[in-house]
């Protein structure tokens, strides 16, 4: 008689089952012996047993919890009820047996671990609970008893050797998944100790893209605004915050940064020639133009995939939305009304605009078809709504609403029409400037809720696992993420 052990993998933990296995004959004997009878049971009632036995097992393997064959690039990332899956990060492998190896292994695992929890749908396993050392045992697929991970919770389990020699370092990282067993990714990187955090990130992009189809946030930038000896100036930093570097040096207000969607070019607003102007600039070769017209020129936003951009201009009277190229020459007028429109944003297919006017009476945030000219009004909860940001996927949009002078971020669904809208933060202070991230899970804003003190931070898109983003001298505000960056397999 054969004891037939079956683990299903659940978000919560683990379920161990025990079964008889073997013939109809040996399962109600196991059964007979078990109820202490001598006495040969009923044939009906043996295939009785045994099709209960099936069916039990038929359940076991059908429940969702337990549909760990199937691939991990089903996560829903925007699903607000999601659970995080675990993942164990042991220590890597200095597999020249250098401390050198190690010291820089333990430096990527850490990155690692960083990029891993930032991404909101997974969570790390506690060192402490590890029943295995795969630094020790083995890091390829042969060598590693997956039991000790699924004993502990683990659904994916990540593996890296280290070699180092002569300046250059090779990282060997491998994702697997523990229920089934198997390689889910493998991958080896090569370049100086000073590249190690990138070719973590780059392995973070492919567990992202393993798990939800997506790149993630990895290969993205953030561009913002921080005080600067009492100015204000425009910063781009990794996605993390990370790595922060100044780009204006304009030693007056400089504000609204936003990218163009192959993330070489930023449009921002300066009052360096003691007006508000917007200024188009390459990051990396010394090109650009300034859009300088009478009145005030705010709000850039680029077009998808197009080398132009809208704007909002008062050369003629009210602020007005127009259409222009990168070299700032006026396309066209996009709106007309009366009022004051601002604040554009191209929705992620470049066929549609969405604006604040108020053309009502007080702020609120439109859309303007751009092919059909047709204009609707998609906030009506409150009276002053105003920076929408559209999500990647053109379906949702997290816009900023005051209520009783708090100042809050909200989200609204577009693909179901005019609803009500979502309070995705609340009761922390003023909290504005909504940016998606590139896979639309995340969002990054602005919030007082530290010391009353401007901050960047970050949530999901659900609105979970607020946090701040990064600690540097000065007040950050007016994040803007870059658009999706392709990553080749």
């Amino acid at each position: 008689m054969v004891l037939l052990e079956v683990h299903t993998g659940l978000l919560q933990g683990i379920r161990h089952f025990r079964f008889h296995a073997g013939s109809p004959t040996d399962t109600c004997m196991a059964l007979h012996a078990d109820a202490q009878s001598t006495k040969p049971l009923l044939p009906k009632l043996c295939i009785q047993l045994y099709m209960y036995l099936i069916l039990a097992l038929a359940v076991v393997f059908w429940q969702p919890a337990a549909g760990w064959a199937r691939s991990y690039d089903t996560i829903n990332v925007s699903n607000p009820f999601l659970h995080k899956t675990p993942v164990a990060v042991p220590a890597f492998k200095a597999l020249a047996a250098k401390q050198a190896e190690t010291d820089i292994g333990e430096k990527a695992r850490r990155i690692l671990n960083e990029g891993l929890a930032f991404t909101g749908y997974l969570k790390l396993v506690n060192p402490d609970a590890f029943l295995a050392n795969p630094a020790r045992t083995g890091i390829q697929l042969g060598q590693i008893n997956f039991r000790d991970w699924t004993g502990i919770g683990a659904e994916l389990l990540i593996t890296g050797g280290v070699e180092a020699d002569q300046g250059q370092v090779t990282l060997k990282l491998r994702l697997f998944d523990t229920f089934n067993t198997k390689l889910l990714k493998g991958k080896i990187y090569t370049g100086s100790e000073s590249q190690v955090r990138r070719m973590v990130h780059l392995f973070c992009a492919e567990v992202s893209h393993v798990l939800t189809g997506k790149w993630g946030v990895f290969n993205s930038r953030l561009t913002f605004v921080s005080r600067v000896n009492g100015n204000k100036e425009v910063f781009v930093s990794d996605f993390d915050g990370h790595n922060p570097r100044q780009v204006t040096h304009h030693k007056s207000i400089s504000l609204s940064p936003a990218w163009s969607s192959d993330s070489q070019w930023l449009a921002y607003v300066s009052y360096a020639k003691g007006k508000p102007d917007i200024y188009i600039k390459h990051l990396e070769q010394n090109r650009g133009t300034i859009v300088s017209r009478e009145g005030m020129n705010i709000s850039p936003a680029w077009m998808p995939g197009q080398a132009k951009l809208a704007a909002a201009l008062s050369f003629s009277g009210n602020q007005q939305i127009y259409l222009l190229t990168r070299d700032g020459e006026i396309i066209k007028k996009v709106t007309g009304s009366w009022g004051i429109n601002v604040s554009p944003r191209f929705s992620p297919d470049g066929r549609k605009l969405a604006f604040v006017s108020n053309r009502s009476g007080t702020p609120q945030i439109y859309i303007k078809d751009l092919n059909t000219e047709d204009v609707r009004r998609v906030t009506f909860q409150g009276r002053y709504n105003t920076s929408p940001a559209w999500s990647p996927d053109g379906k949702r949009m997290a816009y900023v609403g005051i209520d009783k002078n708090k100042i809050d971020i909200y989200m609204i669904n577009l693909a179901s029409g005019p609803g009500m809208p979502v309070q995705l933060t609340k009761n922390q202070g003023d909290n504005e400037d909504p940016s998606w991230s590139p896979d639309g899970n995340l969002i990054v804003f602005t919030s007082s809720r530290e010391n009353n003190s401007p901050a960047l931070y970050v949530m999901t898109a659900a609105g979970t696992d607020q946090r701040r983003l990064m600690h540097m001298t000065g007040r950050q505000t007016q994040p803007a993420w870059s658009g999706p960056m392709v990553q080749e397999d």
